[in-house]
């Protein structure tokens, strides 16, 4: 089968690189796709837009599947689709039910590529078993992606002007439209690193033979349930302090470094990334070559590689670019005390009101943020920008961008190459899509 992925041609704000090099799940978004897909495919192909492709698939016949390459997706959603589209044998695109709970919550909000038709949201991916042709009379393929709701906080009704349970819809069967930083933190964390754990739970909760198996290993290396080699994975070469706090699932990569009185739980922390004294990371996802000094914390929040985050820093709920410095002290905060609603960017940069009860900033590539930052929930700094705190710059209540840059003040004394240059594009340029649509019955 061949795989033909068709580019989403807009940057993602604040990062200014298109979603297919981010970092999910501490792989670029491309690679990951390539890998879930190894098993079925063995031929990628990739197109700038559908005329293009197109022309170079007419009248090739043969299986194909064609899918954006904005989409995030696990390996349940791809063997899911593929084993109900083979059993049709018909050409079919990805549809889910739109009052589908992680629908609603956390795919929609801040999307402009998903198209609803009656009751179904139909996603920008196909099957054709017969060759590019089937295109034209695809039919939509329901799947549902099993949402769980899972929490860990009731907001009290002292301490915020929105309280209640703080609870999200974790799929078995991951999707996500990557147009915004949000729906970064939504893959990378909520539908990543949270509901892996979440499937693992289930499966001990629901399997007594994989729970035997966990107990017995826990047994045999006298460590706690949640701390054994099943549920906590070590790669290679590993430098791990016999104080330290280890409670899977958890992956850990090859020449990591954790020192005395680290806690980690439930993370995925990439190669060559070392974690200094005292340093608490909870569902998080720590790129390669990343480095956390003394009593640095984050709390579901994505580093991407060669990020340092210095010591008494405190991420909540954000997402930090690639080779971004964050200095001592920072905080990310992540509740709204007043009772106005809070908003994000969407795909076309526009600001818009999302559900999300707390969350925090995000971060671009190549910034380099000074000392005792307070930053604002949802505010994003745009990438190879340096934000020095002053009297009036200690706590960011709006956005920076790169124009804002404090080394630009000072062009004959500081050198800041910018990496990461911000496309344009009209307010109402319509990403190109398809001149047709699956048909609803």
């Amino acid at each position: 089968m061949r795989r033909i992925a068709i580019r989403y041609p807009r940057q993602i704000s604040p990062f200014n690189e298109p979603a297919r090099d981010l970092r999910i799940q501490n792989k670029p978004l491309w690679l990951l796709q390539r890998d879930l897909w190894a098993k079925y495919v063995d031929t990628d192909l990739e197109f700038d837009d559908w005329e293009t492709a197109g022309r170079f698939m007419d009248g090739q016949d043969g299986e194909i599947v064609v899918h954006r390459d904005n989409l995030f997706f696990n390996q349940a959603l791809v063997d899911e689709f593929i084993a109900k589209a083979r059993q049709t044998n018909r050409p079919v695109q990805l549809a889910f039910r739109a009052d589908d709970p992680a629908i609603q919550a956390h795919v929609r909000p801040l999307t402009t590529l998903l198209v609803e038709k009656g009751e179904l949201v139909l996603a920008e991916m196909w099957y054709l078993p017969d060759g590019w042709t089937d295109l034209q009379t695809t039919e939509p393929l329901v799947v549902d992606m099993e949402a769980r709701e899972r929490g860990y906080y009731h907001i009290p009704p002292y301490t915020a002007s929105v309280f209640g349970d703080l609870v999200y819809q974790l799929p078995k069967r991951s999707f996500v439209v990557v147009e915004s930083w949000i729906h970064v933190f939504v893959a990378d964390i909520l539908f990543g690193i949270f509901a892996y754990g979440v499937n693992i739970e289930d499966e001990v909760n629901n399997s007594w033979t994989k729970k035997l198996k966990i107990l017995m290993k826990s047994m045999w290396e006298q460590k706690p349930f949640l701390s054994n080699s099943e549920m906590v994975v070590i790669g290679k070469n590993a430098n791990i302090h016999p104080t330290a706090q280890i409670t899977g699932p958890a992956i850990i990569g090859d020449n990591v470094s954790i020192d005395a009185g680290v806690v980690i739980d439930a993370c995925i922390i990439g190669n060559n990334v070392t974690i200094s004294q005292g340093a608490s990371l909870h569902i998080s996802v720590i790129g390669d070559g990343c480095f956390l000094p003394f009593r640095a914390a984050t709390f579901m929040t994505t580093l991407m590689e060669d990020t340092m985050v210095a010591q008494n820093t405190c991420l909540q709920l954000c997402v930090v670019g690639r080779q971004t410095f964050i200095g001592a002290g920072t905080t990310f905060t992540d509740t709204s005390l007043l009772i106005a609603p809070i908003k994000a960017l969407n795909g076309r940069e526009e600001l818009e009101e999302i559900p999300l009860r707390v969350i925090g900033g995000c971060v671009g590539h190549h910034c380099h943020l000074g000392s005792g930052l307070i930053i604002y929930p949802s505010r994003v700094i745009e990438s190879d920008t340096i934000v020095i705190p002053t009297d009036e710059r200690s706590f960011i209540k709006k956005n920076v961008r790169y124009e804002d840059s404090d080394h630009l003040r000072y062009p004959d004394k500081f050198d800041h190459p910018r990496l990461y240059p911000r496309e344009t594009f009209e307010e109402d340029e319509e990403i190109p899509t398809l001149t047709y649509e699956a048909s609803v019955s």
